[in-house]
């Protein structure tokens, strides 16, 4: 009786087993830190928002000295002269705020330097992921760089239609 027990419980084990889940973990930082063309990409990205970076601070600098001529000045300024000086300092302030959002805002020119130099390493580096990944017959694959974040999913497993289907959603 107990040897039966034991098989069977070792049959179901096995049983699960089989059926479990395979997955790795990868650490992105780490494998891009190791890649030449990678740091290349970033020491280049760092020079050039170091350089967009002192544009719009010369701006700033130029536009604050601006003010303080201005708060000398305004007292002896006829208010027609006040006027027109604070709508320079408005236009002046208003181009270092759009070449600020042009440089560093969403898909600014460092975003799209970003693209060009760095999204070709990442794509080889996805690539060799989920080429080691199906010859590891691996289920997923997490990146512990950034937080746990799939990188790859074996796409049999995906069972967002199952869901639709239950919610009685017809693709």
């Amino acid at each position: 009786m107990k040897k039966t027990l034991l098989l069977l419980i070792a049959f179901v084990g096995l049983a699960f087993a089989s059926q479990a889940q395979r997955y790795a973990i990868i650490d992105t930082k780490y494998i891009l830190s190791k890649i030449p063309e990678y740091r290349d990409a970033d020491k280049k990205l760092q020079l050039v928002g170091e350089q967009w970076q002192k544009e719009i601070d010369d701006k700033q600098a130029q536009l604050d000295k601006m003010y303080k001529n201005y708060e000398a000045e305004a007292f002896m300024l006829t208010d027609e002269l006040k006027k027109k000086r604070e709508d320079e300092l408005f236009v002046r302030e208003k181009e270092v705020r759009e070449l600020q959002k042009r440089r560093f805002g969403y898909e600014g020119d460092l975003f799209k330097e970003r693209q060009k130099l760095v999204k070709p390493v990442q794509d080889k580096v996805y690539n060799a992921v989920q080429k080691m990944a199906i010859s590891k017959a691996y289920d997923f694959v997490l990146d512990k760089s950034e937080g746990i974040t799939i990188i790859f999913a074996d796409p049999k497993l995906d069972k967002s239609e199952d869901v639709l289907k239950e919610l009685g959603i017809k693709n």
